[in-house]
């Protein structure tokens, strides 16, 4: 993937074998040889046929045709063999949109940290409704009052969602005005300077989402996958590792087809839907500030297995693993590991699971 990394290695196939019409062709070529022939540049080197099988030479020159009319490659003669050549990642032309090195040097922290994060997920068939509210802090409280922190930058997959609406402490932001949307997340151009609310709501296709990044369906349950960076497919959000909070999840979706509607942290509340008989929530809340990369949401028709596990203090914890239907025979083994890895953090570290369930 490093493509600077990769030009530095001379990437040859040597001593080649390949069996045409029962004749094995050997071709070797050594490195300097494709260097010097591709003006200095590492090559890969694909062998089609040696200098002593002239007898299969119009097969293999064949092949050599369509391999180079499939692929951008050419043919040179070296070293008494035919073989295709190719030139490095270096020659390839840099683009626009090319990954770029994220250097320790250039780090700086965050201008902006979350207090708190709330959660709303309404899971539905054709679309589903996220509202995220947080709580943002500038980390620095400016020299004045007048004076404003910067921008405040959110990641965000712009493709992957539709923005409804922005809000700060309950007023409506404007696109283009208070804020501006790029391919790669959100900019409020003048954040408050001091503590304020932000609620951001998207709308989401998971049926559609076959990157398997972010909030996508599989075997008819809702899944998330977050780490590294699929939770700014979800939300606009500081998606980055040194940007931790204590996240609260409300899920909420149609009680028959997902009974089993899970997330990170104590379960909290649960129950039926007011406003719709049809539906269900629950609600999940971790007390110990993590990444948004670390957040999960697990939402279908589950089995469940359930044991307990008594710590170190004397205090009985809930275990249970979900699983679908046809594989709760399968688990038993699992439960085993969990209670034995449970111990162990408690004997080898000193360290007492700190949640409920």
């Amino acid at each position: 993937r490093n493509k600077s990394h990769l030009a530095d290695r001379v990437s040859v196939t040597s001593g080649m074998m390949q069996s045409v019409h029962g004749v094995r062709a050997i071709s070797r070529v050594s490195a300097t040889a494709v260097r010097r022939a591709n003006g200095g540049r590492s090559a890969r080197v694909f062998p089609i046929a040696s200098a002593s099988s002239s007898s299969s030479s119009s097969a293999l020159a064949s092949r050599a045709r369509v391999a180079t009319a499939a692929t951008p490659w050419s043919t040179t003669p070296l070293g008494g063999a035919r073989t295709l050549v190719r030139a490095s990642a270096a020659a390839a032309a840099p683009t626009a949109d090319a990954p770029k090195p994220i250097l320790l040097s250039e780090y700086a922290p965050p201008e902006y940290t979350y207090v708190s994060v709330f959660l709303e997920f309404d899971l539905g068939e054709e679309f589903t409704t996220v509202s995220n509210t947080c709580s943002v802090e500038p980390r620095v409280p400016p020299v004045s009052s007048g004076d404003s922190n910067g921008p405040l930058f959110l990641n965000g997959d712009v493709p992957s969602m539709d923005l409804v609406s922005v809000t700060i402490d309950g007023v409506v932001l404007t696109l283009d005005k208070e804020y501006t949307l790029s391919q790669k997340g959100m900019t409020i151009a003048k954040p408050p300077s001091k503590l304020f609310e932000l609620k951001i709501t998207t709308k989401l296709t998971p049926a559609e989402n076959t990157e398997l990044e972010g909030l996508y369906k599989t075997s008819g349950n809702f899944c998330t996958q977050c780490e590294a960076e699929g939770f700014r497919r979800i939300t606009y959000f500081q998606d980055r590792p040194d940007v931790m909070s204590v996240f609260t999840t409300k899920i909420t979706a149609d009680k028959q087809k997902y009974p089993v509607l899970l997330s990170n942290g104590n379960l909290t509340r649960s129950g039926d839907c007011e406003d719709d008989a049809k539906k269900h929530f629950t609600t999940w809340n971790d007390p110990f500030p993590k990444p948004s990369y670390l957040f999960a949401l697990v939402a279908g028709n589950l089995g469940c297995v359930n044991d307990t596990f008594t710590t170190m203090s004397g205090r009985t914890v809930q275990l249970k693993i979900y699983v679908e239907h046809h594989n709760l025979d399968k688990t038993e083994w699992a439960m085993v590991s969990l209670k034995k890895s449970m111990k162990w953090d408690e004997d080898v570290f000193g360290l007492e699971y700190d949640l409920d369930l």
